[in-house]
């Protein structure tokens, strides 16, 4: 989402077992890929294995059988299916599934699907007139009696019995979109799957988005083909209108569409969020303002197609749209629900009734960070928390009539801990490390946390060259403390003087600090920077998402480029302090908004940095998308000089050390026109630089045969070139 790369992600605190999507209702498909689906009981878990769908114990992941054998899943041609994901029907008697699958920008949510009978044992083939892989989202009616999808845009229902199809939708074009969203929306509000069943299967509530006054940005391919071409990508750019937003209701049995006087205007205003209000009489949603500063919780009754604002929450910068893009958190029978809010300073749990009365259920002067479960049966609801050290992260509940919170993991593991809880709230996955620390996962008890059972780390675990991290606080001359992370050279001579390597993010989107194993990794250095003989380190300013409460995060509004800046580099001085730091030779890296904090660094202040490397930067914040750039700094015309003073553009001027600028032409998020217009700029003043673009290369360079590690060893010699390793 928005800007956010991290190069240091590369090993993911994984659960016991291979987890796919959380499916509670097990009868619709995720936002994309596939989670955990549990049985019904808590106790098991149903995935892909070799084509088949198998059913494993949670508890003993031996004690396996196959639900569904891949010799019975065979297409019109013999041949067997590519099984990618499933979903069952309320009952189990029947199964929904995904193959053939393509890309959709970020994700495979295009395809085939097919619905095997476990009575019948047949298997046939949903939408067989469409293209090949053009199916979206299929989902099974709440009877099991039809599925509804997406294809062109439009939305389309299917008779099982009878293989009849029917258009519920016939509008759609590229550009008029029905039951799915536009890159924008898909990029920055998480949003996808666009349509929903009524409870009673006689409605689909959706999405339409009206793209066609967004203009295209034109990537060009040079490679391909004998004569270039361009690719087309609608997207608003900042001070553009959104596209316009409408939420319509379709009859199954007529296709008559009546669309929600949702008030407020369709373009100025967003909604990310849309759901049956747990009854099939009325929906309820988020609204956002163009600003996004306020928000809106509206409940709307369906057949008088009267609308009512529940919930408003008004915000001096931002407010965010719900977390979870598909589902609402219900309780009381669905007459209450669960909500996150920062309204008091904190992100704190409350409930919130039909009538807009809240109340707040986490009383603690702590963030929580998401949350996990709503185990309304037994009386809690889990959430992740860290009150005492915002780069890790544990697991908390607290009595969902509110009050005060009690940790639930174990005080002996420090670090990050990730859980995927069983809808019966009595099993958890649960894995566990932080930055010293392999991966550790197995299966707990909750709400004890008692282990049941534990995964064999793999062999290569016990000897993995782990960096020897270090994690410390910084005081700036701004008196702000900050979280910081240093990986020292090998044969570490404190007597000696060695070279510093920042890696910087920076913006809302990401934290770079956090005590999870994989940081303190670079994938980009063709080699080991300690055995090589850098000082690695990072450290996080205000701005970034850390649970350190609302004023942390939310004072970075109107300042992306500014006080995000300002905090690295207050904190770099202070580092530099050390005395076995050489402050002659001191670099500084980072990806997408960290490439524009790269070169705002460089350029703001060249007296710090010099040497960078900034790969798929936002030179210019005009360029950006506006969902994600007007939400942190404001709108035009009267913020404009928020955007243009903060820009990297405006300090290429200062330029004094060493830069690598590197994009790929085929970006569609941060286009390349951001690296020219750099360079026109750079060109401008005299500035020399080198620049590595990548053809056709998107925003996480890597497609190609020999690019990462192309990429690698570009980044790697300029490093070592421009800012030599080892100790003086």
């Amino acid at each position: 989402m928005g800007k956010s790369f991290s190069p240091e992600k590369g090993f993911r605190v994984r659960p016991l077992l291979p987890i796919f999507f959380l499916l509670l209702s097990l009868n619709s498909f995720a936002q994309w890929g596939q989670e955990t689906y549990w049985s019904t009981d808590g106790n098991k878990i149903m995935e892909v294995d070799a084509g088949n769908i198998v059913q494993r114990d949670a508890l003993d992941a031996s004690k396996t059988e196959i639900v569904l054998a891949s010799e019975e899943l065979l297409d019109q041609n013999g041949k067997n299916l590519d099984l990618v994901r499933f979903a069952f029907a309320p009952g189990n008697k029947k199964v929904l599934l995904n193959t053939n699958t393509k890309k959709v920008w970020r994700y495979d949510t295009r395809g085939d699907f097919w619905v095997y009978d476990f009575k019948t044992k047949k298997l046939q083939q949903i939408g067989a007139d469409k293209p090949e892989a053009s199916l979206m989202f299929a989902k099974f009616s709440p009877d099991a009696s039809k599925v509804a999808y997406v294809s062109g845009h439009n939305i389309y229902v299917e008779d099982l019995a009878t293989g009849n199809s029917k258009a519920l939708t016939t509008d759609g074009t590229s550009r008029l979109i029905n039951g799915t969203f536009d890159w924008v929306y898909e990029e920055e509000f998480d949003c996808r799957d666009g349509f929903r069943w009524s409870p009673d299967g006689k409605s689909i509530a959706y999405w339409q988005i009206d793209a066609r006054n967004i203009k295209n940005y034109l990537m060009i391919n040079n490679t391909d083909s004998l004569y270039p071409f361009t690719i087309p990508v609608e997207y608003p750019v900042v001070g553009k209108d959104p596209s316009a937003c409408k939420i319509g209701v379709v009859d199954v049995a007529t296709a008559k569409t009546e669309w929600m006087k949702v008030p407020g205007d369709a373009i100025q205003h967003y909604i990310p969020r849309m759901e049956w209000a747990s009854n099939s009489q009325s929906i309820i949603l988020q609204q956002l303002n163009r600003r996004q500063n306020v928000s809106k919780i509206i409940l709307h009754d369906v057949k008088a197609n009267s609308a009512k604002t529940i919930y408003t929450e008004t915000e001096k910068a931002w407010v965010d749209a719900k977390a979870e893009a598909m589902g609402w958190n219900w309780i009381a029978g669905g007459n209450k629900f669960i909500w996150l809010s920062e309204k008091d300073g904190w992100r704190h749990i409350y409930s919130i009734d039909l009538n807009g009365k809240t109340e707040l259920l986490t009383k603690d002067n702590f963030d929580a960070i998401a949350l996990n479960l709503i185990d309304e049966k037994n009386g809690w609801i889990y959430f992740m928390a860290s009150p005492d050290n915002a780069t890790q992260q544990y697991l908390y509940k607290v009595s969902i009539k509110g009050g005060k919170s009690v940790r639930v993991t174990p005080a002996k593991q420090t670090g990050t801990h990730e859980y995927d809880i069983s809808p019966n709230g009595k099993l958890a996955f649960h894995s566990f490390s932080n930055a010293k620390t392999f991966p550790q996962s197995d299966v707990v008890s909750l709400p004890a946390h008692k282990q049941l059972s534990a995964e064999e780390q793999p062999d290569y675990a016990k000897n993995y060259p782990v960096p020897d991290i270090e994690f410390f606080k910084v005081k700036n001359a701004d008196g702000i403390e900050m979280d910081g992370w240093m990986v020292k050279p090998k044969n570490f001579d404190p007597s000696k003087k060695y070279p510093v390597v920042f890696y910087v993010y920076g913006e809302p989107a990401a934290q770079t600090v956090v005590d999870r194993f994989g940081t303190g990794f670079n994938r980009l250095y063709a080699g080991n920077m300690a055995s090589d003989g850098y000082i690695y380190v990072s450290v996080e300013g205000r701005g970034a998402p850390a649970p350190k409460g609302r004023e942390w995060r939310k004072s970075i509004y109107h300042r992306i480029g500014d006080i995000n800046i300002r905090d690295q580099a207050m904190a770099a001085k202070e580092i530099l302090k050390w005395n076995f730091v050489d402050s002659n030779r001191v670099a500084v890296w980072g990806w997408s908004g960290g490439g524009s904090s790269t070169l705002n660094l460089m350029m703001q202040y060249p007296e710090i940095y010099k040497t960078g490397i900034s790969i798929a930067a936002v030179d210019n914040q005009l360029n950006y998308d506006n969902i994600y750039q007007e939400r942190y700094m404001g709108l035009l015309p009267e913020d404009r000089h928020y955007f243009v003073n903060n820009s990297p553009l405006a300090h290429a001027k200062n330029l004094q050390g060493n830069l690598l600028l590197i994009h790929g032409t085929g970006d569609d998020n941060v286009h390349y026109n951001n690296a020219e217009q750099m360079i026109n700029e750079l060109i401008k003043h005299g500035k020399t630089f080198q620049m590595m673009s990548y053809p056709n290369r998107s925003h996480s360079i890597n497609e190609g045969a020999g690019t990462s590690k192309h990429l690698a060893l570009t980044f790697t010699k300029f490093l070592q070139e421009n800012c030599p390793p080892g100790g003086r």
